[in-house]
C-alpha cells in the first residue's frame, strides 16, 4: 500500500485497476494501487491544472499562463504539447483528449480524484447536518478531511498552483472549523481543547479558531482559560495587524463574563412528537395519569396504523410483572380507535395465573361480541377460530389480548384478515409468534418515573422534597406498579412526608413489604411468575438473586449453579423469556432491583440446605479471583504475585492472549468490585483482598479508580476489626497502591508504613516488598529522598530474596527517578535500562512501559530527546493498548516535557493538552498540577501567555493546597521577570 488516502468507491477489491489521482497532497496518479510515473514539475503542472478544471477543456494559452504565468519560454507552446503527450502515454486510452485546440481530462468516475470525492462528501454532510444527523455530519467532514495528504500541489510550480493551493488550504480550515463547531454541538468539548489549541498556534490570527476555543474550554469548566485566549488574542491582532477582534469574539467574551445560559453544553434534541393520538371504542379504561413511554406509544402506534393493507398487523408486549404492560397497551388503543372504526375487543387471559383462559371459551365471547347467535356458535376450538375468521372478514377490527399465557394460547385468537391488528402482552417473550412485532418493555427512566410519582401524589408535595422523591422512585427501581404503590400510600397518609416514605424504602429487607396498597403488591406480582417455574429454574432465580453488581456473565453464573455453561446458558434464557431476568448484552444477564430483592427472600425460604448459598457465593468468589490472578500472570510473566494468593476449589477461566485477558477484568469491573465489598466478611475476607490485589489493573486504568479505592478502604477497615494481623497487613498495602495511583501520598504512604510493620510481624514475604516500594515512591513524592532511596534499598533487597524479578525491575525503575531527583542522571539511565532489560527478559510488556516510561525521563535530563521521544511512544502504545489510562496521561506530560526542551512548544501544548484530557478526573491534583506547570509552559512558548498565567495560577492554588514544594516553581514562573 502507498500510505495514500482512498475515497470510498475505490476501496473495494472490486475496481483495482481504476485510475485515481490526488490533488490534496502531491501531484499523484495510480493504476489500482500502482503509482504512475507523472514526470517532471511542471508537467505535473499540467496534470494538476487539467485535473482543477473538473472535466472542463483548458485552452493551450490558459494552461501556458498556469505553469508560468506573464513571463512563459519561448518554447512554451511545443512544451505544453510534449508534457501532454507524455501523459497520454502513462494514463488510460481516452482519458487526455485534445479538442478545441486544448486539453480535457476525462474521467470514468468523478471521485476517482481526491477532490471531488471530498467536496462530494462535504456536500453530503452539509445535507446531514440540515436534517439534524449531526453524528452523520461529523463522520462525513471527517471522512473529506482525512483525503488531505499534507500541503495540497505540493512542490508544483507556477502562478495557478500558488492560488489553487491557497484556496484549498484556506478550504480545508474552513471544514475542520465546521466540524469542530458541531463537535461542541455535540459535547466533545473537552476533547476539542487540545486540537484547537494546536491548530490556534499554527494559525494565530485565525479569530474563528479563537472563538472555537474559547467555547470549548468555557464548556470544559476553564472560564479563566477562556478569557485569557481573547486577551492573547486582542494583543496579537494589535502588536500584528493594529486591528481589535471582530464582534463575534467581543460578544463571546461578554457572554462568558457574564455565565450566559446559552453557552452551556447543548441539550440532547428532543425526541419527535408522538404519532396523533387515536381513541378506540371497547376497551377497558385507560388511567388517567398515564405518563411518558413516548417511544413505545409512537412505535405500537405506527405498526397499527400500518394495519390497513396487511393481512394483520400484531405487537407483542413483554415485561416483568407491574412494568406496566397492560396500561401501555391499553393507552395505544384507545389512541388507535379511529383506525378500527368495526370494533375493539379485549380479554384478560389470566397467563399468569394458575388457570390461564381457554382459547375456545374467549373465541366464544369474542363471537358473541361481534354479533353471532349462541346457537351459530360450533363447539371445536379449530371450527370456532375458523368462523371467528370468517366473522371479521371486511372488518376492521382491533383486538387486546392481555396477560397471555404462550404463543399456543395467543394464535386461534388472532384475526386473519386485512385491515385487523392484535395487541398482545405477556411476561414471556413470544419469539414463536410468526409475523408479531415484538417489544420488551423496560422500567420507567428517571424523569417519567418522577412525573409519575408526582401526578399521583400532587405537585406541592413533591415540589419541596424533590431529592426525596427521586430516592423514592429509585427505590422502587423505577417500576410503574411499585411507583404506583408508594404514591398512593403517601397520598393516602397526609400526615408523611416523602422523607418518611423514602426512610421507609431504604431498608432493603423491608422494602418489598412496604411495597402493598389494598389489593396491590409487588411481591404478589413477582410470585405469580416465580410459582410457574421448574425446580431447576426456581434454584437458579434464587441463587444468582444472592450476587451483588450490575449484572453477571454467563461464566460466572455457571460458577454459582455449578453447572455446565451450556446448561447454565439454557436456564438463564428460560428465565429471560419469562422475564424474571434480562439480557443485559449477549452472554450477560441482571435483575431489576425489586426483582433481586425477591429472589434473595426466596432463597432465604426455599433453599435446602441453607448452606447451599454461601457454597454458591464462596464457588463465584473463587471464579472470580482465580481468573483475576490469571489474568495478572498473563499481564506480567515473572511475577511472584500468584504465588502468594488464596488457593482457590473452583476453577477460573483461561484466556488465549493477554487482550482477550484485559477485556475479561474490565467487562468484569463493576462485578468484581461488587463483590470484594460483598465478602468482605471474616470467612472470605482474605481471599477478597487477593481479589482487590490481583485486579489493580482496575486502579491503575483510571476508569475504576475511585471505586477500586473505596472498596479498598472498606476491605482495610473490615480487615482491622477482623483483628488478623495478616489479612490487615494485605489490606493496607493494597490501598497504599490505590491511594498512591489517585494522588494521595500522604494517605499511601501511612497504609504502606502499616502494612510493613504488619507484613514483617506476620512473615508475608511479597506483601512486605510491596508495601517498601509503594514507601520509597511516596517519599520520593513528597521529596524525601533520602528516605525514598532507604525504602526502595531494602525493596530491591527483599525482591532478590523472594527472587522476584518484576519485583526488582520495578524497584529499579524507581531508583531511577530518584537518582534523577538527586543530581545523578547517568546513572539514572543505567537503573532504568536495567529495569526495562530485566522486564524484556520476561516478556512483559505492560510493566516494560512503566520501565520505558521512566528511561525516558532519565534520557530527557541527559539532553538524548531523540532517544526519549522514543521510549514514551513505545511505552505510550503499550498502555493505550492495555487501556492504562493513568500512565497514557503521565506518558503524553512526559512527551510534552521532551517537547520543550527540544525547543517544539506547539508539539508540547497538543501533548499536555491530551494529558490533561485524558488524567480527567482520574490520578488526584498533584498529577494535574504537574500537566498545567507543563501546558502553561508549552502555552507561554507559542505567545498564549493569558492562557499560559490562567494554567500557572491553577497550578499554584493546587500545590499551595497539597503543601508541594513544587509551588515555589510555579510561583517564579509567576513573576513579571519570568513572564518576560
Amino acid at each position: 500500500m502507498d500510505g495514500v488516502p482512498r475515497v470510498p468507491e475505490q476501496r473495494s477489491a472490486g475496481e483495482s485497476a481504476a485510475l485515481r489521482f490526488g490533488v490534496l497532497g502531491p501531484v499523484r496518479a495510480w493504476r489500482g494501487e500502482e503509482p504512475l510515473a507523472t514526470g517532471s514539475p511542471q508537467q505535473r503542472a499540467l496534470l494538476a491544472a487539467l485535473l482543477l478544471r473538473e472535466g472542463r477543456t483548458a485552452t493551450a494559452s490558459e494552461l501556458i499562463d498556469a505553469l508560468w504565468g506573464d513571463d512563459p519560454p519561448p518554447r512554451a507552446l511545443a512544451a505544453v504539447r510534449t508534457y501532454a503527450s507524455r501523459l497520454r502515454k502513462v494514463l488510460s486510452p481516452g482519458v487526455l483528449v485534445s479538442e478545441s485546440g486544448g486539453y480535457a481530462l476525462r474521467l470514468p468516475d468523478a471521485r476517482s480524484l481526491d477532490l471531488a470525492a471530498a467536496q462530494e462528501l462535504t456536500a453530503e454532510a452539509e445535507k446531514a447536518k440540515s436534517s439534524g444527523e449531526l453524528c452523520h455530519a461529523r463522520r462525513l467532514l471527517n471522512e473529506a478531511l482525512a483525503l488531505w495528504d499534507g500541503e495540497p500541489l505540493a512542490n508544483i510550480p507556477g502562478p495557478y498552483a500558488e492560488t489553487q493551493r491557497t484556496r484549498l488550504e484556506e478550504w480545508r480550515l474552513q471544514l475542520l472549523e465546521t466540524r469542530l463547531d458541531m463537535d461542541l454541538e455535540q459535547g466533545c468539548h473537552a476533547e476539542a481543547v487540545s486540537e484547537l489549541t494546536a491548530l490556534t498556534a499554527a494559525h494565530p490570527l485565525r479569530e474563528r479558531l479563537r472563538e472555537l476555543l474559547m467555547l470549548a474550554l468555557y464548556r470544559s469548566g476553564r472560564q479563566a482559560e477562556a478569557l485569557a485566549v481573547y486577551a492573547d488574542t486582542r494583543r496579537l491582532l494589535a502588536d500584528e495587524l493594529g486591528v481589535d477582534p471582530r464582534p463575534g469574539l467581543k460578544d463571546l467574551q461578554q457572554r462568558i463574563l457574564q455565565a450566559d445560559p446559552g453557552l452551556a453544553e447543548p441539550s440532547a434534541p428532543a425526541p419527535e412528537p408522538a404519532a396523533a393520538p387515536v381513541r378506540p371504542a371497547q376497551l377497558p379504561a385507560t388511567v388517567p395519569d398515564f405518563t411518558g413511554r413516548t417511544a413505545f406509544v409512537q412505535e405500537l402506534g405506527n405498526v397499527l396504523a400500518s394495519a390497513e393493507g396487511r393481512v394483520m398487523a400484531v405487537s407483542a408486549l413483554a415485561g416483568i410483572g407491574g412494568v406496566g404492560k397492560t396500561t401501555l397497551a391499553v393507552h395505544v388503543a384507545h389512541q388507535a380507535r379511529g383506525s378500527f372504526p368495526d370494533g375493539q375487543l379485549y380479554v384478560d387471559l389470566q397467563g399468569a395465573g394458575p388457570r390461564a383462559a381457554e382459547p375456545e371459551t374467549v373465541l366464544g365471547s369474542f363471537l358473541r361480541a361481534l354479533g353471532t347467535a349462541d346457537s351459530a356458535i360450533p363447539d371445536s376450538l379449530e371450527e370456532r377460530a375458523a368462523l371467528y375468521r370468517s366473522v371479521l372478514d371486511g372488518r376492521r377490527v382491533l383486538v387486546l389480548l392481555d396477560n397471555a399465557k404462550d404463543a399456543a394460547q395467543v394464535r386461534p385468537l388472532l384475526p386473519g384478515t386485512e385491515g385487523c391488528a392484535a395487541l398482545v402482552t405477556s411476561r414471556v417473550r413470544m419469539v414463536d409468534l410468526a409475523g408479531a412485532h415484538l417489544v420488551d418493555l423496560d422500567v420507567m427512566s428517571p424523569d417519567e418515573a418522577l412525573s409519575l410519582f408526582t401526578k399521583i401524589v400532587g405537585e406541592e408535595r413533591v415540589a419541596s422534597e424533590r431529592e426525596a422523591a427521586l430516592d423514592v422512585v429509585a427505590a422502587c427501581g423505577f417500576l410503574p406498579l411499585a411507583i404506583r404503590i408508594a404514591a398512593s400510600r403517601l397520598a393516602a397518609r397526609r400526615t408523611w412526608t416523602v422523607s418518611v416514605l423514602a426512610a421507609k424504602l431504604a431498608d432493603e429487607r423491608r422494602r418489598l413489604d412496604e411495597l402493598q396498597a389494598g389489593d396491590l403488591a409487588v411481591k404478589a406480582t413477582f410470585e405469580l411468575g416465580y410459582g410457574q417455574l421448574e425446580p431447576a429454574q426456581a434454584r437458579a432465580f434464587r441463587l444468582l438473586g444472592l450476587a451483588d453488581g450490575p449484572d453477571m456473565s454467563l461464566a460466572a453464573a455457571a460458577a454459582v449453579l455449578d453447572l455446565p455453561v451450556d446448561e447454565t446458558e439454557d436456564l438463564l434464557e428460560s428465565l429471560v423469556d419469562t422475564s424474571l431476568l434480562e439480557s443485559a448484552a449477549p452472554g450477560r444477564y441482571r435483575y431489576h432491583d425489586l426483582v433481586r430483592l425477591y429472589a434473595r427472600a426466596c432463597a432465604e425460604r426455599d433453599e435446602h440446605p441453607p448452606s447451599e448459598r454461601d457454597a454458591a457465593m464462596s464457588r463465584l468468589l473463587d471464579f472470580y479471583l482465580a481468573t483475576a490472578a490469571g489474568v495478572y500472570a498473563i499481564e506480567r510473566p515473572g511475577d511472584r504475585l500468584v504465588d502468594h494468593l488464596q488457593p482457590t476449589e473452583y476453577p477460573g477461566l483461561t484466556f488465549e492472549d493477554r487482550h482477550q485477558a484485559q477485556d475479561w477484568l474490565y467487562a468484569e469491573a463493576a462485578c468484581l468490585l461488587a463483590c470484594m465489598r460483598q465478602f468482605g466478611t471474616s470467612a472470605t475476607l482474605l481471599r477478597s483482598i487477593d481479589l482487590l490485589w490481583a485486579a489493580v489493573d482496575l486502579s491503575e486504568s483510571g476508569a475504576n479508580a475511585r471505586e477500586y479505592e473505596a472498596v479498598a478502604i472498606t476491605l482495610r477497615n473490615a480487615a482491622r476489626s477482623s483483628r488478623d494481623r495478616r489479612t490487615e497487613g494485605r489490606a493496607s498495602g493494597v490501598l497504599a497502591v490505590a491511594h498512591h495511583l489517585s494522588g494521595r501520598f500522604a494517605e499511601a504512604d501511612d497504609a504502606a508504613r502499616e502494612a510493613l510493620q504488619l507484613a514483617e510481624s506476620q512473615t508475608d514475604p511479597l506483601a512486605r516488598c510491596w508495601a517498601a516500594n509503594v514507601r520509597g515512591a511516596m517519599a520520593f513524592y513528597q521529596s524525601r529522598y533520602a528516605d525514598a532511596e532507604r525504602h526502595l534499598d531494602h525493596a530491591l533487597a527483599d525482591f532478590r530474596d523472594c527472587e522476584d524479578l518484576a519485583g526488582e525491575a520495578s524497584v529499579l525503575c524507581n531508583l531511577s527517578r530518584i537518582h534523577l531527583a538527586t543530581g545523578r542522571p547517568r546513572s539514572a539511565v543505567v537503573l532504568a535500562q536495567q529495569g526495562v532489560e530485566t522486564y524484556e527478559a520476561l516478556g512483559h510488556a505492560l510493566k516494560g512501559a512503566n520501565g520505558r516510561y521512566a528511561l525516558g525521563m532519565a534520557l530527557t535530563q541527559n539532553g538524548l530527546y531523540a532517544e526519549a521521544d522514543e521510549q514514551l511512544h513505545a511505552a505510550l502504545k503499550v498502555f493505550r493498548d492495555s487501556r492504562q489510562r493513568l500512565w497514557e496521561g503521565m506518558t503524553l506530560l512526559r512527551l510534552a516535557e521532551v517537547d520543550l526542551a527540544a525547543r517544539r512548544p506547539a508539539q508540547a501544548s497538543t501533548n499536555a493538552e491530551a494529558a490533561l484530557t485524558v488524567l480527567r478526573g482520574i490520578g488526584g491534583e498533584w498529577r494535574r498540577g504537574n500537566v498545567l506547570t507543563v501546558l502553561g509552559r508549552a502555552l507561554s512558548g507559542i505567545g498564549q501567555s493569558g492562557r499560559a498565567q490562567v494554567c500557572w495560577q491553577e497550578a499554584l492554588a493546587t500545590y499551595e493546597a497539597l503543601g508541594s514544594p513544587e509551588a515555589e516553581t510555579v510561583r517564579a514562573l509567576l513573576t513579571p521577570a519570568a513572564a518576560a
